[in-house]
């Protein structure tokens, strides 16, 4: 495999290269905060739920990213714990920063894995192996990754598209009694906004979202 063959020239470098490469892609911890953890599903769909509230500025986009970022933190605790328990003892033992990265990167693939549908996976494989692996153990972090963004995309609108559907029916109803009162010329928007906040708030939304969020994730 390429990605094998290259952490195996990186991890024969010097100590003091390795650094400095190791710091350099540090500079890319953003975007793998946002695409190999649980961030994705969650900005979406809280994203999407303020398109169906029709809230324009409520609640801020950085609001929205502050908790979404919240949240990923709390799900992705085990796996972090995991990963600070893996790292711990090479520490101690002086391993080189290459290995330490490999080492640390296998819970992360475990619960990237658990969230990935078999046949995105199947696809990305299927350009890059020409053999079906034997077991999961066998597959890199960079052929679980784009499988996982994919299925977190779906699975993201799938939970987006269930939220979206009653807020369109009281809109349609809104709408339909403004027609028949002959009120054509008020905007069906102006007058549903405040009932689907009413009806958002009297469910509790933002907890049976977040509950359904935390727990849809294996």
């Amino acid at each position: 495999m390429a990605v094998a063959s290259a952490a195996s020239a990186l991890n024969a470098l010097d100590p003091a290269i390795q650094l400095i490469v190791v710091m350099a892609s540090l500079s890319l911890l953003p975007f793998i905060v946002v695409s190999m953890t649980s961030f994705m599903r969650y900005v979406i769909v809280f994203s999407i739920l303020k398109t169906a509230l029709g809230t324009q500025q409520v609640p801020p986009a950085i609001v929205l990213v502050g908790m979404a970022l919240i949240l990923t933190f709390y799900t992705m605790s085990p796996v972090f714990g995991e990963m600070g328990t893996i790292l711990q003892p090479m520490m101690a033992h002086n391993d080189s920063l290459v290995s330490m990265l490999m080492a640390i990167s296998e819970p992360l693939k475990e619960f990237m894995m658990r969230q990935t549908q078999e046949q995105d996976i199947a696809f990305f494989l299927s350009y890059t192996r020409d053999a079906v692996p034997t077991s999961p153990a066998a597959l890199t972090i960079w052929e679980v990754a784009p499988a996982f963004m994919l299925s977190e995309l779906r699975t993201a609108f799938e939970i987006g598209f269930i939220i979206f559907i009653p807020f369109i029916v009281l809109d349609l109803v809104v709408a339909n009694i403004l027609l028949a009162l002959g009120m054509m010329m008020l905007s069906p928007t102006i007058i549903s906004l405040p009932f689907k906040i009413l009806v958002f708030v009297a469910v509790d939304g933002w907890s049976l979202i977040v509950h359904g969020l935390v727990q849809s994730f294996r």
